[in-house]
């Protein structure tokens, strides 16, 4: 080898100290490195069960992956708190699932995502991050509505995230806010469990009334469920805003933009089947109960992280 080339891979190399020949490594293979990372897990957070719906349609969408949830059952709901309430919890929920070795996070919160995804991804440490807001508004922009209405925590509504995000997605779209700050308590009290009878049913159906009522028959083509609990609510928010109106659910877009994300990094994880280990800040039992009553997602051992 000539003075000043630079070796090839595998080269022999000489060394100048002791005279030995050593074998100089030859760099990763993209395969070799994706072995190292791929099999890590998806971080996935929420203030408690709503997340669910999210982790739900990333198992659909990414059947090998494994996942870490976490559900912050001990301070849920994130839609009364403060600003700096939230961003403190989701920034330790995140060094906390960085710590596990996640290979990519999910805000699976639609009030962390609006208020907190700058200090999350500041604590992620260079982990990719993905919020359910930016992926909600754009599936309104493919939809082609022109008229939407949006609901969520009363933190998500006073933030204006999806108004910013519906704003750059689908301009000259007209966007209206509502906060239904019931609906969160509702679904983690369990009332939105058909087998809890018509007492429940029509107390939900009361609260979807007195939030929604006002905006049926305005003219509104689509209506985003600005918050993960949300979808547990659909069938009681269709029938009072009417069946013609598109309701969009962020969890499929956020779950395709995970996917994106991971294979842009070379990260998406080729084979065997994936799995979830599940955890939460408080109230395991009645965690894994609801899960079972409104998703059917039955998780098993969940353990208890206080944070």
């Amino acid at each position: 080898m000539k003075r000043n080339e630079r070796p090839e891979k595998g080269d022999i190399v000489r060394s100048r100290c002791r005279g030995r020949a050593t074998q100089r490594p030859a760099p990763a293979e993209p395969e070799a490195r994706c072995s190292e990372h791929c099999d890590r897990p998806i971080g996935v957070f929420d203030s408690g069960l709503g997340g669910l719906t999210v982790l739900a349609a990333m198992r659909r969408a990414l059947p090998r992956e494994n996942f870490i949830y976490f559900g912050d059952t001990a301070r849920v709901p994130y839609g009364t708190k403060s600003p700096e309430a939230v961003t403190r919890f989701s920034s330790e929920i995140t060094a906390w699932l960085v710590a596990k070795g996640i290979k990519t996070l999910v805000v699976a919160c639609n009030t962390a995502s609006s208020v907190a995804l700058d200090a999350v991804r500041a604590a992620a440490a260079g982990v990719p991050v993905t919020g359910v807001i930016e992926p909600g508004a754009a599936a309104f922009a493919a939809s082609g509505g022109r008229k939407v209405l949006v609901i969520g925590t009363a933190a998500t509504v006073a933030s204006r995230a999806y108004g910013r995000a519906l704003r750059r997605a689908a301009p000259g779209a007209l966007v209206t806010e509502q906060a239904c700050p019931l609906f969160v308590p509702l679904v983690e009290e369990g009332w939105s469990d058909p087998a809890r009878g018509r007492r429940a049913a029509a107390l939900t159906r009361l609260a979807a009334e007195e939030y929604l009522s006002p905006y049926r028959g305005k003219g509104y083509d689509s209506l985003i469920l600005g918050c993960t609990h949300y979808p547990l609510l659909r069938n009681v928010i269709a029938r009072v805003m009417g069946r013609k109106i598109n309701i969009i659910d962020s969890a499929e877009a956020a779950a395709l933009s995970v996917r994106e994300t991971l294979a842009r990094e070379g990260l998406l994880r080729r084979t065997g089947r994936g799995s979830v280990s599940f955890f939460v800040s408080d109230a395991p039992e009645r965690f894994s109960a609801l899960a079972a009553a409104l998703l059917g997602i039955k998780p098993g051992k969940v353990g208890v992280k206080r944070l």
